[in-house]
């Protein structure tokens, strides 16, 4: 495993463009030690016998409920807080626009 330094981070805070103090580094450099070496014992596991596993959740149910008609927030109230409305309509920028001929 390749060895974690501060140079290390720091070059990894300039490739994801975070800015990190020299406490955040330290403890950033802490944490992902810890997360290396959490890697590390796993991979000394024995996955001889386990088979391979497309999807984690595979053989469960969704579990669905009726919808209920429940109480609304009044219309003006809904408005109130929307930045443009006009006629009873949230006015929202135009997304598509028509097309050139």
């Amino acid at each position: 495993m390749a060895e974690l330094t501060k140079e290390t981070i720091k070059y990894l805070s300039q490739l994801s463009r975070i800015h990190c103090t020299d406490e955040e580094a330290e403890s950033l450099l802490k944490d992902l030690r810890r997360i290396l070496d959490y890697v590390e014992h796993l991979n000394e596991l024995d996955t001889e016998d386990v088979p391979a596993c497309s999807h984690v959740i595979a053989g469960m149910a969704n579990v669905m409920r009726e919808d209920e008609i429940g109480e609304t927030l009044p219309t003006e109230k809904f408005l109130a807080n929307s930045p443009e409305h006009v006629g009873g309509m949230v006015k929202v920028p135009t997304v598509i626009q028509k097309g050139k001929s």
